[in-house]
C-alpha cells in the first residue's frame, strides 16, 4: 500500500518512536493525525508535519473515540494506524515493602495492552468502510510490543505481560480482518534511544548500547519508523511480530 494521500493515525506521537513514525508517514505524503497524552507536544509535531493533533488517553474508550472521530473528520478514515503509546513502570512483584500495588500492574496493562486494543478496534472499524485499493487492501494496523514480551527482566512482570499480550493478539486480529483486506503487524523493539533513555547519563547509555550484539548501540526512532513504513508498503507482511533489536536477548537483570 502506498501511504501517499492516505489518512494515518499515530498514538504516542509527541515524541520517540511515534513521533518518528508520524514524520516518516507525512514525508511519504500521508495525512497524519498525531495523538498523545501530551497535547502540547502533539500539536508541535502536527504543526511541523502539516497534520492535526489530539490529546487523548488511549486506555479510555471515550477519550480515544473522540480523538479518532476528530481525525476522521479532518482526514477521513485512516488506512494506516500505528500504536506507539505506552509506559514501562518497573516494579518487582514482591518488593521490600511487600506485594506490588495492583494499581501499578493494572495501569501498565491498561495503557499498553488495552490501549493498543482500543486503537485497533476503532481503526479497523473505520478501515472496513473504505473502498479497497488495488490488491483488495483497505489498510494496515501496526502495534508496538517489545523484546520484553519474550525475555522479560526482573521487575518487568507488568510490562512483559502487556507486550506479550500485544504480540499474542496480532495473529487472531490479522485472521479476523483478512476478509476485509486489513493487515495487522507488530514491531518488538529492543533498546531504543527514546527520550526516556536519552535522559540517562552517557555512561549508562553507552553501557546499554554495548549490550546489543550488533550494531552495538541504542536503536534510533527513525529505524523503527523505517520498518513501519516498509510494513505499510509490503502487502505480504501480515499477522507477524518482527523483532527490531540488533540480536539482543535480554538477561534476567
Amino acid at each position: 500500500m502506498d501511504a501517499n494521500g492516505s489518512a494515518a493515525i499515530v498514538t504516542g506521537a509527541a515524541s520517540g518512536l511515534g513521533e518518528a513514525t508520524a514524520r516518516a508517514l507525512a514525508a511519504a505524503g500521508a495525512k497524519v493525525a498525531v495523538l498523545d497524552m501530551n497535547e502540547e507536544g502533539a500539536k508541535k509535531v502536527a504543526v511541523d508535519i502539516g497534520g492535526v493533533a489530539f490529546g487523548c488517553d488511549v486506555s479510555s474508550a471515550e477519550s480515544l473515540e473522540a480523538a479518532v472521530a476528530g481525525a476522521t473528520e479532518a482526514h477521513g478514515a485512516a488506512r494506516v494506524a500505528v500504536s506507539c503509546a505506552g509506559v514501562g513502570t518497573p516494579a518487582k512483584i514482591v518488593g521490600r515493602d511487600g506485594p506490588q500495588a495492583l494499581e501499578t500492574f493494572s495501569k501498565v496493562i491498561n495503557i499498553n495492552l488495552v490501549g493498543t486494543f482500543n486503537m485497533m478496534r476503532l481503526a479497523a472499524a473505520g478501515m472496513q468502510s473504505l473502498d479497497p485499493l488495488p490488491g483488495n487492501e483497505r489498510g494496515i494496523i501496526i502495534n508496538t510490543a517489545s523484546v520484553a514480551a519474550f525475555e522479560g527482566q526482573i521487575g518487568q512482570a507488568a510490562y512483559a505481560s502487556s507486550k506479550g499480550g500485544v504480540t499474542a493478539m496480532t495473529l487472531p486480529a490479522a485472521r479476523e480482518f483478512a476478509r476485509f483486506g486489513i493487515r495487522v503487524m507488530t514491531i518488538a523493539p529492543g533498546i531504543f534511544g527514546t527520550p526516556m533513555l536519552r535522559g540517562l547519563s552517557q555512561e549508562v547509555q553507552d553501557s546499554l548500547g554495548a549490550s546489543v550484539p550488533f550494531p552495538s548501540r541504542l536503536g534510533e526512532p527513525d529505524e523503527y519508523a523505517a520498518l513501519a513504513m516498509h510494513m505499510v508498503s509490503n502487502a505480504m507482511l501480515n499477522g507477524e511480530t518482527v523483532r527490531l533489536d540488533g540480536a539482543i536477548r535480554m538477561q534476567p537483570i
